[in-house]
């Protein structure tokens, strides 16, 4: 009986602590949820929104939607750029949840993003806080110095809203 009652207090504490550690590790692709992962015009965005906001509140943390898709390439050199530059990733996903949405033919996410300003590019960036505020609308061609994603300019942006 005794060894039972360890057994899932034991479960229990790991699940409570899990999410915690995998947050605030060293991030890797399978720590992080599916919404900060990948572009999927099938899930949707405004429960994985509740779902990150809850997060941020949780680890005292900003949301950053990243607007985008699978068809679009510099979205896909903005992941590589992240993931090639491990302390940056780490500073990165500590100062923020990421929520990827879907833009495409597929499924423009309309609905979700009516409320946000108009991105002119793809990649774009919306802050929000923990309660869903708008913060800022950041166009991902302010990371680029001479074509190239600017560790220095992630750094401006990540010291800029990371929590004190």
């Amino acid at each position: 009986m005794l060894y039972r009652i360890l057994r899932h207090t034991i479960i229990g504490l790991a699940l409570c602590i899990t999410p915690y550690t995998t947050l605030y590790a060293e991030p890797t692709s399978q720590a992080l949820p599916v919404f900060s992962r990948i572009y999927d015009p099938k899930r949707n965005p405004i429960d994985d929104g509740n779902e990150a906001l809850a997060i941020a509140k949780r680890t005292n943390r900003k949301v950053l939607i990243e607007v985008g898709g699978d068809w679009c390439a510099w979205c896909h050199k903005l992941d590589k750029f992240i993931h090639s530059h491990p302390q940056l990733k780490k500073d990165f996903f500590n100062a923020f949840v990421l929520l990827k949405v879907n833009v495409s033919e597929e499924n423009n996410n309309q609905e979700f993003l009516k409320v946000f300003p108009p991105a002119y590019g793809y990649p774009h960036m919306y802050v929000t806080d923990h309660q869903g505020r708008i913060l800022e609308s950041k166009d991902t061609a302010d990371f680029l110095d001479n074509k190239r994603y600017s560790i220095e300019k992630f750094y401006e942006f990540i010291n800029r809203w990371k929590s004190k």
